[in-house]
């Protein structure tokens, strides 16, 4: 725990902490971590006077899991390799006596054993599961680190003073409380189980009993005595009689959101505690909280549901057996499987705004009525506007101070406004409304009307969130809006069957809307083929009255589509044409779009000018599924063209909200299929490889996981390593191998990567890359290709016995190749001669074929090798079976040399050979080699 991040949540931790009335110890100190950051599972440990932390942190970490069985705290971690736990082994922190790994499937888990009286608890925040160890507390030294005592017992003093009776709880650090009166007796209900060693005067009658995680106490007393609650420190203080401050700090509200319930804010809310009482029989529940002092001062009672006043906490009753109440956080939510029966929030509220000639309520929560719009009077809208904006004012003023003040005047403004289309000002109207009453985000006008307003003004996510309220949930004129949303998004066939739920009642609406409402049913039904219903859709969208010119050019603009599917395109076209005049960019963009389409098909619009208007089209309108058809159709054409840079560009640039839409799936893939062709399927191979791979690296994100993948990196590293680009070739296996690939898969590219590195003489990194890509189960072929890498790499670092070790028996022909070249590089060279030789086989007998370059290098050590060895038989087999290939050699002076003989001339002196050793480059042989090796794997000619 380091840095900025590491001091916010020592912050966050200590502001929690002193709320709570606990000593604030010293910052954590940070230490060192276990693994890099970023890392998958990165283990940081922070200590101070008081505890140390150990956070889990990173992609896996930040999903462990912690539970605790006594002393063993098992900390289990979703990867199997396990992770450095070594420094918490060496130098275990105060608390921990031991740590462990153990496998477990699919995860690993880490388990902890405690010392004998330390203390644990874990948790998550900023992005970390984080284990606090508290060690066993000393005598005198002032911290406990269990709110409960040693011994297990609570001690309460009870004291009279005068009227009142004051008994003192005294925890051993911070508990969270509920303290209220029922009836005929008080309830202290504490969070944690312990017993209660109560002493003094004012306890009479009064009984605790403890149950697996809290502690309850009831205190009989007389009818009318005052209660209060408070904490000194870890003590909770508890008067009863006398006079008692008001409480505050717990604030319920209803919500609506999905189904009816009540919230009750309340800070620092611990645990829900269900309670019998002796003397009633009946069912109730306390929810605790931490200090400092919270209650509620009035008590309030639904059909399911009662809230008690309290001194400090909530206390809930109810009559069914089914109430749910749940504390998470600062909020404590009351509810029902089905909700609570909750009646409706404007139940008795003023039907008409004061005076004005007010719009009245349509019959369903989502119509824009015509007689919205109506400007009736002298004054006209001005007029009208200004009366109703008034009486909305007037009613917001008086909801200042009363919050169940009446709603109809400011309803009546949001109509007027939606019914003009002032789409902005109904939603900060109904905003306003909403923050001022809440229990209106329950109500299904509200919720109808701000959906309405939200979507004409194009803020169709918000919108889609008002209409899936369980308010207007199977109301027909939400299903309107809804059909009308998916169509803006392109989806077309849910726009279809949505319309058709909602079918009676779009005459309900002004003829606007209805025009509106048809010209996208129009749409959709030609974006699915249904050519018929498109028509009759156009028909009653013309024959509507006083259709702005927006919605007549919206209909046009359908109708051209139609014209496309009914293969009309010069009459599609001149449609198109005459829209995009228009100086509205909702229908002028996607009209020019049509046009461009269209000349292009005819072939009066060549490509480069139309990928030019494309790219401005591109910015002219964004946000919906115009937008995504522009940009759809410029990748098409870009990748036509060969433009593959633009094309990738093109398509992953689109903004974060059009992927989001019905039709982003279809960009994600055309993103896919273009990265898959050029590096799949040939189609970046007529690049130059620089060219390439800049091109893949700028986009390796779009690299498939898997086979697909695998084959993509290593047809682009084959191209690289032709030309002997091995530092670029290992920086794209690399990156393959860390980030994008695991197990088998894994295994082989990192196979491939080393070969890349002892090319380039980097046996350090060759080891690297094959020792931290090691698995189980490997195929048989790789592990031979591993090890005799392996073994090279050990060879190059003059570590030869090693490297026959990792050989071991192996007697493949990547195997006897290397142990050949250990035994050549000890000056074994009568082993090394015979292994050279071993690995020609019966080469000599097709002398037609020339010798390869590996073959010739073979030779010519075996030669020498034998040579070298003074072994005359073994080089006059050799020359025999291979002189006749000295003619037609790359390096025909060398085969003479090493199959010269012993009595040879000059061409036997030992120095010829030393230059024979020199000359025949075995570790270039072997290079070859290995890059034939990655043409045949990638399907490359020769």
């Amino acid at each position: 725990m380091s840095g900025a991040p590491a001091k916010k949540r020592v912050l966050q931790t200590t502001v929690a902490a002193a709320a709570a009335g606990v000593v604030v110890f010293a910052p954590l100190a940070p230490a060192p971590s276990l693994a890099q950051a970023g890392a998958p599972v990165e283990i940081r440990i922070g200590a101070n006077a008081g505890f140390t932390r150990i956070e889990f942190a990173g992609v896996v970490g930040a999903r462990a899991r912690v539970r605790r069985d006594g002393r063993t705290v098992v900390v289990r971690i979703g990867t199997t390799a396990a992770p450095d736990v070594s420094r918490l082994r060496v130098d275990p922190p105060k608390g921990l006596e031991k740590i462990e790994t153990r496998a477990a499937q699919g995860a690993t888990e880490l388990v902890l054993i405690l010392a004998e009286g330390a203390g644990a608890t874990s948790g998550s925040a900023d992005g970390a599961v984080w284990l606090n160890l508290y060690a066993p507390a000393k005598d005198g030294d002032g911290l406990r680190r269990s709110p409960v005592p040693i011994g297990g017992a609570v001690p309460v003093a009870a004291e009279v003073k005068g009227q009142q009776t004051v008994m003192r709880f005294a925890w051993n650090g911070p508990v969270g409380a509920a303290v209220f009166r029922r009836g005929e007796a008080v309830w202290a209900v504490f969070d944690h189980a312990a017993r209660m060693q109560m002493k003094g005067e004012g306890l009479n009658g009064a009984r605790w009993a403890a149950g697996p995680d809290f502690t309850a106490v009831r205190i009989p007393v007389e009818p009318g005595q005052a209660v209060a609650a408070r904490a000194e420190g870890s003590t909770w203080v508890v008067t009863i009689g006398g006079t008692a401050p008001a409480p505050s700090g717990v604030d319920i509200e209803r919500d609506d959101a999905v189904k009816a319930s009540l919230t009750a804010r309340m800070a620092g809310a611990t645990r829900t505690v269900w309670l019998t009482d002796p003397m009633i029989g009946d069912r109730f529940a306390a929810v605790t909280a931490l200090a400092p002092g919270k209650g509620l001062k009035t008590g309030r009672r639904t059909v399911d549901a009662g809230f008690l006043p309290t001194a400090h906490g909530l206390a809930v009753e109810t009559p069914t057996d089914d109430l749910s109440v749940t504390a998470d956080g600062d909020l404590v939510t009351v509810t029902r499987p089905r909700g609570l029966t909750l009646s409706s929030p404007t139940a008795g509220l003023e039907r008409a705004a004061e005076g004005a000639d007010a719009p009245r309520a349509a019959s369903r929560p989502a119509l824009i009525p015509a007689d919205w719009s109506a400007d009736a009077g002298e004054g006209g809208f001005i007029a009208r506007h200004r009366a109703l904006q008034d009486a909305a004012e007037r009613e917001s003023g008086r909801a200042v101070e009363d919050p169940r003040a009446p709603i109809e005047a400011r309803l009546a403004y949001a109509r007027f406004l939606v019914g003009h289309g002032l789409g902005f000002e109904a939603v900060g109207v109904l905003n306003a409304l909403i923050k001022q009453t809440p229990a209106m985000q329950g109500v299904a006008e509200v919720r109808g009307l701000r959906g309405a307003a939200r979507a004409s003004i194009g803020r169709f996510n918000e919108a889609e969130a008002d209409f899936s309220s369980g308010a207007l949930a199977g109301d027909p004129s939400t299903k309107v809006w809804q059909g009308y949303i998916a169509a803006q998004q392109g989806d077309w066939t849910n726009a279809r069957r949505l319309f058709a739920a909602g079918a009676g009642v779009v005459d309900g609406f002004a003829p606007e809307w209805r025009a509106r409402f048809g010209a996208a049913h129009a749409m959709a039904a030609v974006e699915t083929g249904d050519a018929d219903a498109a028509r009759e859709l156009l028909a009653y969208v013309f024959s509507q009255p006083n259709v702005s010119a927006p919605g007549q050019l919206t209909a046009r603009l359908v109708q051209a589509r139609l014209f496309e599917l009914d293969e009309k395109p010069d009459r599609a076209l001149a449609v198109y044409k005459a829209v995009a005049r228009a100086p509205l960019d909702g229908v002028a963009t996607p009209a020019r779009l049509g046009v461009i389409k269209l000349e292009m098909a005819k072939g009066t619009l060549k490509a480069d000018a139309a990928a030019a208007q494309l790219e401005a089209l591109k910015w002219r309108w964004r946000g919906d599924a115009t937008e995504l058809a522009v940009i759809r159709t410029l990748g098409e054409l870009y990748l036509s063209q060969g433009r593959y840079r633009e094309a990738l560009t093109t398509l992953k640039t689109a903004g974060p909200k059009i992927v989001t839409l019905p039709g982003g799936d279809r960009l994600q893939a055309d993103l896919d299929n273009a990265f898959r062709a050029l590096f799949l399927e040939g189609a970046a191979d007529g690049l130059q490889p620089v060219q390439a791979l800049a091109l893949f690296f700028d986009f390796r994100e779009l690299t498939p996981v898997g086979a697909d993948g695998d084959e993509m990196v290593r047809r682009l590293a084959r191209r690289l390593i032709d030309v002997d680009l091995l530092d670029q070739a290992a920086e794209l296996l690399k990156y393959q191998a860390e980030n994008r690939l695991d197990g088998v898969a894994k295994a082989q590219v990192s196979t491939n990567l080393a070969a890349v590195y002892l090319m380039n003489r980097q046996p350090e990194e060759a080891l690297q890359a094959l020792w931290s890509s090691r698995t189980t189960l490997l195929p048989t072929a790789m592990n031979i290709e591993r090890r005799a890498l392996e073994a090279r790499a050990l060879m190059e670092l003059g570590r030869y016995d090693h490297a026959l070790e990792v050989l071991g028996k192996d007697a493949s022909p990547a195997a006897r190749d290397v142990r050949a070249d250990i035994l050549w590089k000890q000056q074994q060279w009568g082993a090394a001669a015979a292994l050279y030789e071993q690995r020609l086989g019966d080469r000599w007998k097709e002398t037609a074929a020339p010798l390869s370059e590996v073959e010739e290098t073979r030779l010519i050590r075996a030669g020498a090798g034998y040579s070298l060895a003074r072994d005359a038989g073994a080089l006059s087999r050799l020359s025999k079976n291979y002189a006749a290939f000295a003619e037609g050699a790359r390096s025909p002076g060398a085969i003479r040399v090493a199959l010269a003989g012993l009595d040879g001339g000059d061409s036997g002196r030992p120095q010829d050979f030393a230059a024979l050793s020199a000359g025949a480059d075995a570790y270039a042989g072997w290079i070859a080699q290995t890059k034939a090796e990655f043409r045949a794997k990638t399907g490359a000619g020769q």
